[in-house]
């Protein structure tokens, strides 16, 4: 494949991979992937209906979920249209602007996540370890607050690894290996030093992706040493049970986040169909999967859905 002098070449662009081995069932293999979006983008959707339509719901609990919901919806609207286009019409040419507008997106929204479900499992300590305070210290001034900061926070972070990687030249091969940008993807077809670029997304990766988690296991420490101390088996589960659809969520995001990790660093010259299903269940199993677990298991949710869509059955 020719190579490609420089960026500032206005007909530069990027060429997407779809299932490796498997291109010529491209369009059957687009059937789950178009369930998997609906799903997710109805599921999410609801979830913000539902929170939005119920006065009941105007909790902090709750409005910390329609955050979750805005940042799966965001990430699975930044890859369908790459993946599906890709799938259905095999479009794999991606311009230079595009692929790193859904490079920022894709690892903000991807951040977001993983502070949200940090900024959640604060929520969780506040109302089981000080659930007199619980009202006054979780107000609608301090989520929205708490909102502004995450946003911030994870655009502060990936900025600059976008200016960082945009400057340089990229003069190898411009085909990448999944269906949508990724900043570890785009960084292997540059021909000049990466270092500096490569030490800033580990550091992003230690503060957030590393901090968020530790933090997350540390509230649970602390909600678990209160939970111990309280009289009655009754009063620690009910506890637990208030708690058990955040820890799905925090596993559904961190569990195949560790399965990228450990391919990548492990895995490097397995067969690259491996990584792309790893990328892609760690991008899409949370926005299809968090609507699902609350659904099923916070009761206000599924009594709200069941009201949103039949409300003569719910009072």
């Amino acid at each position: 494949m020719s190579e490609i002098p420089n960026t500032t070449n206005t007909n530069f662009y990027f060429i997407l991979t779809g299932i490796p081995g498997f291109e010529a069932y491209h369009i059957w293999i687009s059937i789950p992937f178009c369930c998997i979006y609906t799903i997710s983008i109805m599921g999410n959707t609801t979830i913000l209906s539902t929170i939005r339509r119920e006065p009941s719901l105007h909790q902090p609990m709750y409005l910390f979920l329609s955050m979750l919901a805005l940042t799966d919806l965001g990430l699975t609207l930044t890859t369908l249209p790459t993946v599906m286009q890709l799938l259905w019409f095999n479009i794999r040419h991606i311009s230079f602007e595009a692929c790193f507008a859904q490079f920022f997106f894709i690892h903000t929204f991807s951040l977001m996540e993983s502070s949200v479900l940090l900024a959640m499992s604060f929520d969780r300590y506040v109302a089981i370890c000080r659930p007199l305070h619980y009202a006054t210290i979780l107000t609608n001034e301090v989520i929205g607050r708490i909102g502004i900061v995450v946003v911030f926070r994870c655009v502060v972070a990936v900025l600059p690894s976008l200016f960082l990687l945009k400057r340089l030249p990229f003069c190898r091969s411009h085909l990448l290996s999944h269906s949508y940008c990724l900043h570890q993807d785009m960084i292997r077809l540059v021909c000049a030093d990466t270092r500096f670029n490569s030490w800033y997304a580990l550091v992003v990766v230690l503060l957030i992706v590393g901090m968020d988690p530790l933090l997350i296991v540390l509230s649970y420490a602390m909600i678990l040493k209160s939970i111990l101390g309280t009289a009655s088996w009754n009063e620690r589960l009910r506890a637990l049970n208030n708690c058990l659809s955040h820890i799905l969520a925090v596993l559904v995001l961190y569990i195949p986040m560790v399965g990228v990790s450990m391919t990548h660093r492990f895995a490097k010259h397995a067969s690259p169909l491996l990584h792309v299903i790893m990328a892609n269940v760690y991008l899409l199993a949370p926005p299809v999967m968090n609507p699902i677990i609350y659904s099923v298991k916070t009761k206000q949710i599924r009594q709200g859905i069941i009201h949103l869509f039949f409300p003569k059955k719910v009072h």
